[in-house]
């Protein structure tokens, strides 16, 4: 990938202090693996009911949070990280508290490209209330489908986004490195489709839950 997005890639490697320079004279066994982690549970607790109203307000906290104590990172995205050539996290608190557990001291990137798409709330009544899970979902659902944005970022929009952090993410692996991207739930899944448009295969997929990973390679044959 040539352009902008090319040279992102090479200050990704740049930025990072303890990633070390492959020898450019020898091309790569093989591209690295690129995973999708998602943020450990947030701090904000989910034990409430709240109207659509509220829920914005609710989820505008959730975005600025960190992460809830005394949770330790799966033992498998602690390996994943060590081997790890290059590691993002996007801009979120709760990201970046993810990425510093699982990381040991190394030096990672930061890029708001990998923040979570929005959940504006549904147009719904104020007397309707339930859980920030219930109402997350229905969020999205009319984020989705009936582009309910309110002034935030459309559904196309963060497929574009979407699109262009696969881009990213595909060049920095075809350079021979492992690639460990620590994010959020839905935008995570929507790289791993873009990544899957692009033709790499999906090897690991742990669904949505906290911690959880997805991992995809690019195939020899292309």
């Amino acid at each position: 990938m040539r352009g902008r997005n090319g040279s992102r890639a090479h200050r990704l490697l740049f930025n990072m202090a303890d990633v070390t320079t492959a020898d450019q004279a020898t091309p790569p066994v093989r591209p690295g693996v690129i995973t999708l982690a998602r943020h450990g549970e947030p701090a904000l607790s989910r034990q409430i009911r709240l109207n659509a109203p509220e829920y914005g307000e609710w989820w505008a906290r959730y975005e600025l949070g960190g992460l809830k104590d005394g949770q330790a990172p799966p033992d498998q995205l602690i390996e994943i990280a060590r081997e790890a050539g290059v590691i993002i996290a996007s801009t979120r608190r709760r990201s970046i508290e993810t990425a510093q557990a699982v990381v040991a001291g190394r030096a990672f990137a930061t890029d708001p490209t990998f923040i979570e798409a929005p959940l504006p709330p549904p147009p719904w009544p104020l007397w309707l209330r339930m859980s920030p899970k219930r109402l997350g979902f229905f969020a999205r659902f009319w984020w989705w489908f009936f582009n309910n944005h309110g002034g935030q970022e459309t559904r196309a929009e963060a497929e574009m986004r979407a699109g262009k952090a696969a881009d990213l993410l595909v060049e920095l692996a075809d350079g021979g490195q492992d690639v460990l991207v620590v994010a959020h739930g839905f935008f995570n899944w929507m790289i791993a489709a873009a990544l899957k448009k692009r033709g790499l295969a999906k090897l690991v997929d742990e669904g949505h839950g906290y911690w959880s990973l997805k991992r995809f390679r690019r195939t020899q044959a292309q």
